[in-house]
């Protein structure tokens, strides 16, 4: 099993532009799109595989709105 919470490239620099506080990658080359990750691994079942809007309580440097994808996924 395989569980990853990542930044989105769709949504998530909108959001940390808006407001530097959510914290986050700031450069597309480090955040992720859900095409990525189903060709990223291609040999796992998607369990779970979305893009959702998440409020973020982590500490000083991830406070507010943020975008990310999940994905949980069994290697086949």
């Amino acid at each position: 099993m395989l569980i990853i919470e990542a930044f989105s490239k769709k949504k998530h620099l909108e959001y940390s532009t808006k407001n530097p506080k959510v914290g986050g990658p700031r450069d597309l080359e480090t955040l992720y799109s859900i095409e990525e990750f189903k060709t990223d691994f291609k040999n796992f079942e998607i369990i779970e595989l979305e893009e959702k809007e998440v409020e973020l309580n982590e500490g000083l440097f991830h406070v507010g709105t943020g975008s990310v994808i999940r994905f949980v996924g069994r290697k086949k």
